[in-house]
């Protein structure tokens, strides 16, 4: 139901919090910062799997464009 990922290295600097809130003003998904979750969850972004298989499929496509955009 969930999904733990990290957080990749080029954008790792900006921290969960940051890295969540670029993810929903760019690829308009929402993600759980990990730090939410304790210190030990910096560095990382939780995705709940909630919706149906073409919702999820346009998440991903709209990520994949973000963090294409951001590579360092």
């Amino acid at each position: 139901m969930f999904v733990w990922a990290e957080i990749p290295k080029a954008l790792k600097k900006r921290g969960s919090v940051e890295f969540s809130k670029l993810l929903l003003r760019e690829a308009k998904v929402a993600v759980s910062p990990g730090v939410g979750f304790g210190d030990l969850g910096e560095g990382f972004v939780r995705f709940a799997l909630v919706e149906n298989e073409i919702r999820i499929k346009q998440a991903v496509k709209g990520i994949a464009r973000v963090l294409k955009s951001h590579k360092g």
